[in-house]
């Protein structure tokens, strides 16, 4: 039962890989280099026609796209993993609260930092779009990170305290982006103590190695 995962390093499809890892399935790691916009080839647009990443496709041949749609897929799949708490829990609306949230705001600000040029026909506006964007992306890991009710401890990092959820690898991975590698620690202690620990997991250790060194 192999999974095909298009993606690339450091991208959104990192953390569909995360969540792969940790239920054991097996997956095919096809690359979409970003680099060389090749996400807006035809090729790729015949399996994805947003021209984005990731996509997984599932066993049974279903084309799956948008992160927050993949990631409730596997762990409804995969029962065993224990991904998702119960459904109608208060513990699973949470969950997806700061999920949906982190994605839906945080998505603009970073589509408008990586491509600023697509946001004004000016093309002096550029930086200052960049500049507004890191701006507000910043401000919502810094409101997640006074509501979302982490605690930081070590025996307790994740967004439900000492059980891991896909929606920590989404928390790990999104904050990153917009140049906020060097920034969170600092700004943001508690979304860096879950960072660390989801990178610690053993069976998510090989994945960050893979896409971040360390």
């Amino acid at each position: 039962m192999t999974y095909v995962l298009y993606g690339d390093t450091g991208s959104g499809s990192v953390i569909v890989e995360m969540a792969l890892a940790e239920i054991g399935a097996p997956v095919e790691l096809r690359d979409v280099p970003l680099a060389t916009d090749a996400q807006l080839a035809a090729e790729y647009r015949r399996i994805n026609p947003m021209g984005r990443i990731p996509t997984l496709i599932l066993p049974d041949g279903t084309v799956l796209t948008e992160t927050l749609a993949i990631l409730p897929t596997l762990a409804d799949r995969h029962p065993e993993a224990d991904l998702l708490p119960p459904p109608g829990s208060s513990e699973r609306a949470r969950v997806l609260r700061w999920m949906v949230l982190a994605g839906a705001e945080g998505y603009p600000h970073v589509t408008r930092w990586d491509y600023p040029a697509r946001f004004s026909a000016d093309p002096a506006h550029a930086e200052a779009i960049r500049a507004r964007a890191q701006e507000m992306y910043r401000d919502l890991w810094r409101l997640i990170e006074a509501e979302a009710g982490l605690t930081g401890e070590p025996a307790a990092p994740y967004l439900l305290g000492a059980r891991f959820t896909i929606a920590d690898a989404y928390l790990t991975v999104l904050p990153r982006w917009a140049d906020g590698r060097g920034w969170l620690p600092e700004a943001c202690p508690k979304l860096a103590a879950l960072g660390r620990a989801v990178a610690a997991r053993p069976r998510i250790a090989p994945v960050w190695t893979r896409h971040y060194g360390r």
